[in-house]
């Protein structure tokens, strides 16, 4: 039964990210021709800057005592550098989305990096028996990150307004 309970995290996290694909399938990406690019990257953006909360896993009180400082570190980091890195890219994005694209392939990239880095050492060093009241970060967050990363990947690699 333990065994169970210690996965229920990765649980949350598989069913969470299915429902938000199903949500992108269903609204967002039969919508995207009809869309202006800024239009849908921009909220993409926005939702990636608040990345920085991914600084909760260093935070006491945010977490239990001995969060494995392996997963921790890098999780935090890595968010946090996302978070800048999207925000950055917002204003060339509302002036010039073509000129956007090598910005917006490095904010996609690191950030998915990011991600799967920190579920691998989430895993890895079991970190979600230290979560506490983080936990909503893997369980909620995280699968919308994955989805939005997935819809900016299709914009990035198939959508003609981005060719230059």
């Amino acid at each position: 039964m333990q065994s169970f309970l210690d996965r229920i995290l990765t649980l949350n996290l598989i069913c969470t990210t299915v429902i938000f694909a199903v949500a992108a399938r269903l609204y967002i990406l039969p919508n995207l021709p009809r869309w202006k690019i800024a239009n849908v990257l921009v909220p993409i953006l926005l939702l990636h800057s608040l990345r920085h909360l991914g600084m909760m896993f260093l935070t006491p009180g945010a977490i239990y005592a001995g969060m494995p400082l392996e997963f921790a570190y890098p999780a935090a980091l890595g968010d946090f550098i996302t978070a800048i890195l999207a925000f950055a890219a917002i204003p060339l994005v509302l002036k010039n989305p073509i000129a956007a694209k090598p910005l917006l392939w490095f904010v996609n990239v690191f950030g998915t990096i990011d991600l799967i880095t920190a579920i691998s050492l989430a895993t890895i060093f079991q970190a979600p028996l230290f979560m506490g009241p983080s936990y909503w970060i893997p369980a909620f967050w995280v699968p919308s990150l994955l989805v939005t990363h997935y819809i900016m990947f299709r914009i990035l690699v198939g959508d003609p307004r981005l060719k230059a």
